[in-house]
């Protein structure tokens, strides 16, 4: 492992209790608007980053912008972003560079889930967003860009610095769930087929073995079915 690696899981074991289990069937619950809610992830990867594909899920009444996945590092505090802007835009962050995506809201949803999924490549620069299934136009940024794997993954929040620089504004509250992440571009079938427990195992983040620190008012809770 990492010197940087080790260095933060030290310092999470110090600031919380770090867990690993498979939480399938099981959301993080964010219950009120908060400058420090946050669910710290560890990228389980070596070397940087030339493709990735991340996937969740979430459940909110938000109209207002927020934070769905924040990956920073020391020299780039919006080296990955997934961002809800408003009902009905998503944008996606690689590099400190934004592209934006427009789609219906809530289009083939179950019971107000979205469930989300976006995808780059720096060979191409070719970005993808995935709503519900439904392929959204592609669009490019960062074309040969490669992204550090030194950072912290944070959900819940926007980070402005690494690991920090929150604004309760753009926090997320609702529920979150069926957090996953390759190291490549993956095809929208391979992902359905990896929800179905088929042997596409996330490779950088996966649900089902997910090493976490929960920090502030987050709560582990089964979905609601």
């Amino acid at each position: 492992m990492a010197k940087w690696q080790l260095w933060l899981l030290v310092l999470a074991g110090l600031s919380g209790a770090i867990a690993q289990t498979d939480l399938e069937g099981q959301v993080f619950v964010f219950p009120k608007e908060s400058a420090d809610a946050q669910v710290i992830l560890n990228m389980n990867h070596n070397g940087p980053l030339q493709n990735f594909t991340v996937c969740l899920r979430y459940f909110t009444d938000l109209t207002r912008a927020y934070s769905l996945f924040s990956y920073a590092t020391r020299t780039k505090d919006n080296e990955i972003l997934l961002f809800k802007d408003r009902p009905g835009v998503l944008s996606l962050v690689v590099g400190g560079e934004w592209v934006v995506f427009k789609f219906p809201e809530n289009t083939g949803s179950s019971r107000g889930w979205e469930h989300v999924c976006a995808s780059w490549e720096s060979a191409t620069g070719i970005a993808e967003l995935w709503v519900n299934w439904n392929p959204l136009p592609r669009k490019g940024l960062q074309k040969g860009y490669s992204i550090s794997n030194q950072g912290v993954i944070v959900l819940g929040q926007e980070q402005d610095s690494f690991g920090g620089g929150f604004d309760a504004s753009q926090s997320f509250v609702g529920e979150l769930s069926d957090v996953c992440m390759w190291d490549l571009v993956t095809a929208m079938s391979d992902v359905r087929a990896a929800s179905a427990d088929s042997q596409l195992s996330p490779s950088v983040l996966n649900w089902g073995a997910l090493q976490y620190q929960i920090k502030g008012y987050v709560v582990l809770k089964p979905m609601l079915r």
